[in-house]
């Protein structure tokens, strides 16, 4: 069986698809990704054969939609980003390849992250039944956005409308989050199937410093703003400046984009890395501080850590808002960005028994999930019988 798995190029996209590319090539199946060229070159150094789709962003444009979407409140920018990003910019730029590769590669089955939206309207142009991997959180309000847009990609390649976007989940949606976690207000789709999310964070050799060895019994706190959003708003520095002087062993990563000497000498209890693996690390933490992305936050889940989120863009206040309301997590909201209100908030989660209580909660509820081998079996019969996979989670 032939496997095409479409994404956005940033690591947070298909990172969470590469555990299923695993178990499907372990089952003798043929996969390739299709991405812009950067993520390609990616895919690429792990073995994974890439087709390069559409082009990457300049800086500049980079620059231009970052400034636009920072000038928007919360809600505003996701939809902004929907539309202009996601939609009429990326998805714009792919389909026509994504359509050359259908028709000449032939998959199966198509699988697509939840932001790529180029994947399933290829796919339908050539009747290929496709699924949807959920790597952010549900935001269903957001459809109605990119309807529009999306329709108008139809119609560019020959399909009739599609109206309430019936295509984002007409067989497949594969969700790694607990049921739990699923906010009851936002009903999933009834293709929707339930997962273990499993961590992939190890592009290579990476290990844990040796420094870890050396660590007194101090609670060890991590503190991350990810990959895109590592530079905004000097989070990092307030961090290190709020928590410096507590009694905990303090452990920050910049990013492989910026020098942790840029951040000063620090105590013997604080250290400032590029990177570390979450899969390796998170293991040793006591609590985690984090943007909220959804890729780190159910891997904090699945350690049963409790969190301090500090939310920036995309789908973080979403997450953030659910965490603090299943009581796993404290949220620093953008006028609390604050060395004091980070250092209460570190307090409190560490302190407050009912944190890590709630998150081994939904840790338990985790592992008793399959794992990404039983999405091979979905994808097996979808490219079997081409009927939708109904399912009540």
């Amino acid at each position: 069986m032939r496997v095409l798995i479409t994404t956005n190029a940033g690591a947070g996209h298909w990172h969470p698809l590469v555990p299923v590319a695993q178990a499907l090539r372990a089952s003798g199946h043929e996969v390739a990704f299709a991405t812009s060229p950067l993520g390609c070159a990616a895919l690429t150094a792990l073995g994974f054969p890439c087709f390069p789709v559409g082009a990457d962003e300049t800086a500049e444009e980079a620059q231009s939609r970052r400034e636009q979407a920072a000038a928007l409140p919360g809600t505003e920018s996701a939809a902004w980003n929907w539309v202009n990003l996601f939609a009429r910019s990326w998805a714009a730029r792919r389909l026509p390849d994504l359509v050359a590769i259908c028709e000449e590669w032939e998959p199966a089955v198509l699988v697509r992250e939840d932001m790529e939206f180029a994947g399933c309207i290829a796919a339908e142009r050539y009747d290929v039944p496709h699924a949807t991997i959920q790597v952010t959180a549900w935001r269903p309000w957001l459809r109605p956005h990119v309807a529009g847009v999306l329709n108008d990609l139809r119609e560019t390649v020959g399909l009739p409308p599609d109206p309430k976007l019936a295509m984002l989940d007409r067989y497949l949606v594969v969700v790694t989050a607990p049921p739990s976690y699923c906010d009851p207000a936002f009903p999933l789709p009834e293709t929707a199937h339930a997962v273990r999310h499993v961590a992939f964070d190890r592009s290579g050799d990476e290990a844990l410093p040796a420094w870890m060895a050396t660590l007194s019994d101090r609670p060890i706190v991590y503190a991350t703003m990810g990959t895109a959003f590592n530079r905004v708003g000097e989070i990092l520095s307030t961090v290190l400046e709020g928590l410096r002087d507590e009694p905990i062993s303090l452990i920050v990563t910049t990013g492989r984009d910026q020098d942790p000497a840029n951040f000063g000498p620090q105590p013997r209890h604080v250290q400032v890395e590029r990177y570390v693996p979450q899969s390796l690390l998170f293991p040793h933490c006591d609590a985690v501080i984090i943007h909220g992305g959804s890729g780190t936050v159910l891997t904090a889940l699945e350690h049963g850590l409790p969190m301090v989120i500090i939310p920036v863009s995309a789908d973080q206040p979403d997450n953030a808002r659910r965490c603090e309301h299943l009581g796993i997590a404290h949220l620093i909201a953008p006028k609390e960005r604050t060395p004091k209100d980070i250092r209460d908030a570190v307090r409190a989660v560490l302190r407050d028994p009912s944190y890590r209580r709630n998150a081994e909660r939904l840790r338990e509820e985790m592992h008793v999930l399959p794992g990404p081998e039983r999405v091979v079996g979905w994808l097996e019969q979808l490219a079997s019988e081409h009927q939708p996979l109904l399912a009540t989670l």
